[in-house]
């Protein structure tokens, strides 16, 4: 064998060689690889949430609007009389009741008027009786003379009612039961007919005046069941709606409502503000979640529910159909079902099938702790 054969031999040896080494580590390499995929394939991720028991409760659907407390009566008395104010007879911020008076006129000429009004009317009708029996009983007198003095009986009665009521009316009287909230005159005041004397008001119950927007309208009418809230005074009266406008203000696109409520120990006052709630429908068994349960997908509305898969919790994905809302809450009418739980924190990061550990908000926590 010649040199250059032994060389080529001892080549081919090498190279054999070393590709028997490397063929373990490529083994080792390959095998490696494949434990970390299946590793890999295990993995899941796991979020924590919170979640709510759906349950059904009974569910008042509302409408919001601010109102004005006004008293049930509220009247400006005017004098019926020309004079001056001889006398006041009731004080400001008093309790007055029907027909007690409020001031009095000086009424010395109306007096003098009467007294000749009601000699007259005597006469007169002293003389009408004369002649009446000798007319109708003895045929005496003529039928003019009959009728002439029944006409001046007549006249001197009416003339002498005429006076006794400006004599009544010269005493300004209350018209209800209330309070003498102002008086508008003094004593030497000259007043004439339609002037303001008095403001009396009535609020042993109270009206609540207000506004329902244009796209509630059709939902409210009398009988409609509604709370009063003031909040300076921090009380609430129930009561029902006792008027609702027929037409909608073209201006502030609302419709009138007048709401009454007992006042007790007229601790309202009028023109105070009130915050008005209108039930407009109940639903006696409804579905309520909180609003931020809710995640707006293509589809529509969606939310997480956790169910248990084996020995893992996993986060489902649901659509739902909302049937209302308002402030924080939404109503339910498909997409869950009672007892479910729904994920109420942490269902932002969610996608379907994810493991979840339901956790307890720190405020629960604390709690259960402390009991």
């Amino acid at each position: 064998m010649s040199e250059g054969e032994h060389l080529g031999m001892a080549d081919h040896r090498f190279v054999f060689g070393t590709l028997l080494a490397l063929a373990p580590l490529a083994c080792g390499g390959a095998e490696g690889e494949g434990t970390e995929t299946a590793e890999a394939a295990e993995f899941h991720r796991v979020v924590n949430v919170e979640v709510e028991t759906v349950a059904p409760r009974p569910y008042a659907v509302s409408v919001r609007v601010t109102g004005m407390a006004a008293a049930l009566r509220d009247v400006v008395v005017a004098a019926d009389e020309t004079g001056v104010v001889s006398e006041i007879l009731a004080e400001q911020g008093s309790e007055v009741e029907l027909g007690a008076p409020i001031l009095k006129l000086d009424d010395e000429i109306l007096r003098a008027q009467h007294r000749v009004a009601s000699a007259r009317a005597e006469y007169d009708e002293g003389y009408w009786e004369r002649t009446r029996r000798l007319y109708e009983e003895s045929g005496i007198g003529s039928e003019v003379a009959y009728l002439q003095a029944k006409r001046a009986a007549e006249e001197s009665a009416g003339n002498l009612a005429v006076l006794e009521t400006r004599l009544a009316h010269a005493t300004v009287r209350v018209p209800f039961d209330g309070i003498l909230d102002s008086r508008l005159v003094e004593v030497g005041s000259f007043v004439a007919p339609g002037t303001p004397v008095a403001r009396v008001v009535q609020i042993d119950t109270i009206k609540v005046l207000a506004g329902v927007p244009a796209r509630f309208a059709a939902l409210v009418g009398s009988g409609t069941k509604a709370t009063a809230h003031f909040g300076a005074d921090e009380m609430s009266l129930s009561g029902t709606v006792a008027y609702a406008g027929a037409t909608v203000d073209l201006r502030t696109r609302t419709m009138p409502i007048e709401l009454t409520f007992p006042n007790p120990g007229r601790r309202i006052k009028a023109g105070g503000v009130a915050d008005v709630v209108l039930t407009v429908d109940e639903v006696p068994d409804a579905l309520v979640l909180p609003r931020m349960a809710l995640i707006s997908m293509e589809e529509g509305q969606a939310v997480f529910a956790v169910s248990d898969s084996g020995e893992h919790a996993v986060a489902e994905a649901r659509q739902v159909r909302v049937a209302s809302w308002q402030g924080n809450e939404v109503v339910v009418e498909s997409g869950v079902a009672p007892g479910d739980r729904v994920v109420v924190v942490g269902q932002r990061g969610l996608t379907h099938g994810d493991w979840v550990r339901v956790v307890t908000p720190p405020a629960a926590s604390a709690g259960t702790e402390g009991k």
